[in-house]
């Protein structure tokens, strides 16, 4: 257990056992630090922890305060839960699995007492390298590397140097908030572009990777998280010729290409001529976040070196995890499940995009809402602070996640609302989508009243 989980299972149980109260003021980031003999950001850590699993909430310039526990449903009240990025347990293919994990312990257990190949096994690569093909994605086996789940992957890349010789980042904006994360830790050079409602403004991309010292641009190619958006065609191929001309590398997290519903719409790593797009495939989202595998697919100047990297921070993937996966590959149990799992979604989507539709919100609210995917995202006219609607969502039952943490300091804003659909089912979608447009519309006009009475 790390450090920052440790305080924060302290927090925890204190707020369970009621030795902290709801809206109770938690000490300051230096207060537990010199209480825990750690650092601030440690401390910083164990908060941001807790916020996000709606135990405590934050409020600017005065600090951390107790939410009231975890969020669970009353007995006359269903939990919406437009928070979690997980898959629905219920549609985990768990017994099927079950008998590739058992298989896998028999095919492989003499690989489980010696070291293996830091690229991944074998047999695995080359059912990844057949599997991919059903994305558009072509590529030699030795370019294939399996990993310790995408956010290894992000981790390595910041971390390591570039053919290039290039240090910054460049995020669009909002961008899924394990790589922001990731560039803090890391401390990596960053700057952000906004991805807003018409997509990214390519000529200041062009201006960006032409000036701005550009290592990567790291994008959520289709169904974006937060926002659901995906990339045209033109698009897509426009950022391949950007990043040839500017030499300027592309790494394309594409989480949610299982979901993906139009068969013309490709990923931008299918019109790279050039070897410059870095591409990821994770399985979290349609098997179980638990397996900690993912694949990449790397261009040969970047071999070696991710390859090192990668070695000297966990030396292989998990063995037994790899030839459980590789079996749901081959056997067709992963292009059934996924079929299933697409439609589940697309269900979701449609409900979503129906109760919105049937809702007033006078101007106040547009929505971005893909066909498929995981998350949709509803934008405000005019921001609402997320620590002034938390408690009126706990109130409700309803779990959000504050999508300030999709940007970074200098793009933050209150404008943006993520729903997940990972957990919440097409009655749960109808009932919270109304109440959350609901609050939102009503602190709307609590604000615009406080503002009249002030100038007044």
């Amino acid at each position: 257990m790390y450090k920052y989980e440790s305080i924060a299972e302290q927090i925890r149980e204190n707020i369970q056992s009621k030795t902290l109260l709801p809206n109770q003021q938690l000490p300051s980031l230096r207060e537990m630090a010199d209480a825990f003999s750690t650092s601030v950001g440690t401390v910083k850590e164990a908060y941001d922890y807790l916020e996000r699993e709606n135990f405590i909430y934050s409020v600017p310039k005065r600090g951390f305060f107790v939410l009231g526990g975890k969020l669970l449903p009353t007995s006359s009240q269903m939990l919406v839960d437009f928070y979690s990025g997980a898959p629905d347990i219920r549609y985990i293919p768990y017994q099927d699995f079950k008998k590739c994990i058992n298989k896998a312990t028999n095919l492989y257990y003499k690989r489980l007492f010696s070291y293996s190949d830091t690229k991944g096994i074998p047999e695995l690569i080359s059912a990844l390298q057949r599997h991919l093909m059903e994305y558009q994605i072509y590529t030699k086996k030795e370019n294939i590397v399996v990993v310790s789940g995408s956010q290894q992957v992000l981790d390595i890349l910041c971390r390591m140097p570039f053919p290039n010789g290039k240090q910054t980042v460049l995020v669009e904006q909002p961008a899924y908030y394990g790589m922001i994360k990731n560039l803090e830790i890391t401390q990596t050079p960053r700057v952000g572009i906004m991805r807003g409602p018409g997509g990214i403004d390519f000529d200041e991309l062009g201006k960006q990777f032409q000036y701005g010292n550009i290592k990567f641009f790291y994008t959520v190619s289709r169904y974006h998280n937060p926002t659901g958006q995906s990339y045209t065609k033109k698009e897509r191929e426009e950022l391949v010729r950007l990043a040839d001309k500017y030499n300027v590398y592309i790494v394309e997290d594409d989480i949610a290409a299982d979901f993906e519903t139009d068969t013309k719409r490709d990923p931008v790593y299918f019109s790279d001529i050039y070897d410059k797009v870095i591409y990821i495939k994770s399985f979290s989202k349609i098997l179980m976040p638990g397996l900690r595998l993912a694949a990449v697919v790397l261009p040969p100047l970047l071999l070696n070196v991710f390859l090192d990297y990668k070695q000297w921070t966990d030396t292989y993937s998990a063995i037994l995890s790899q030839g459980a996966l590789t079996i749901f590959l081959e056997s067709g149990m992963y292009q059934k499940n996924r079929k299933e799992i697409r439609r589940i979604y697309m269900d979701r989507m449609k409900k979503l995009k129906d109760t919105a539709a049937g809702i007033d919100t006078g101007g106040e609210i547009a929505w971005d809402i893909p066909d498929s995917g995981f998350f949709a995202c509803l934008r405000l006219k005019q921001g609402i602070p997320f620590e002034r609607v938390q408690p009126d969502f706990y109130k409700n039952n309803i779990r959000m996640m504050d999508t300030r943490g999709f940007f970074l300091d200098e793009f933050k804003n209150d404008n943006y609302y993520r729903l997940s659909l990972g957990h919440a089912n097409e009655e749960e979608i109808e009932s919270g989508v109304k109440k959350l447009t609901a609050i939102l519309l009503g602190q709307g006009k609590k604000r615009n009243q406080f503002f009249i009475r002030n100038i007044n």
